[in-house]
């Protein structure tokens, strides 16, 4: 049985921040990332498609890097928003994060043709600073690191009126 997330936080960002082109629900051609729980850990899970390719039966490690990105923006909202006494669903807005600094390291190559599975775990830095170390997951074996520090995403970033 394949892994689902079923509460993704992307799934509440309001519409003026939907629009990302990793994990924004509005974004028609993006990838629709969706970031959960799985207990402590955050889960995202994403199939590419034929046109991920770096070589033939290999996933190109922009996207890779572009899952573990969004998985730990994902992420750090989520443990924001339980710190915050909420869950996705109940009815509260999530902070929405951005990310200030992303490390990714290829463990080995990436087979293409099956689902990936981004598992998060998520530390405090600062109120508005969090640190996600991820880790991809290719038919149970790890084929990529990353570390995600994802801020608070600055009232600038928000829509004009």
């Amino acid at each position: 049985m394949e892994k689902k997330v079923v509460n993704a936080v992307q799934d509440i960002y309001p519409d003026d921040f939907a629009w990302c082109y990793g994990c924004g629900r509005l974004n028609e051609d993006g990838h629709h990332f969706r970031t959960g729980w799985q207990g402590e850990q955050t889960m995202t899970v994403y199939t590419p498609e034929k046109e991920h390719k770096a070589i033939p039966g290999f996933v190109y490690g922009g996207l890779i890097a572009s899952l573990i990105d969004c998985h730990g923006t994902g992420s750090a909202s989520l443990a924001l928003h339980r710190k915050n006494g909420h869950e996705v669903g109940d009815g509260a807005e999530p902070p929405r994060f951005v990310t200030a600094s992303l490390k990714v390291d290829f463990v080995k190559p990436t087979p293409d043709g099956v689902p990936l599975t981004a598992i998060g775990t998520v530390t405090e830095i600062h109120p508005k600073k969090w640190k996600v170390d991820v880790e991809v997951f290719a038919n149970d074996a790890v084929c990529a690191r990353g570390e995600v520090v994802a801020v608070v995403m600055p009232s600038s970033f928000k829509k004009q009126d």
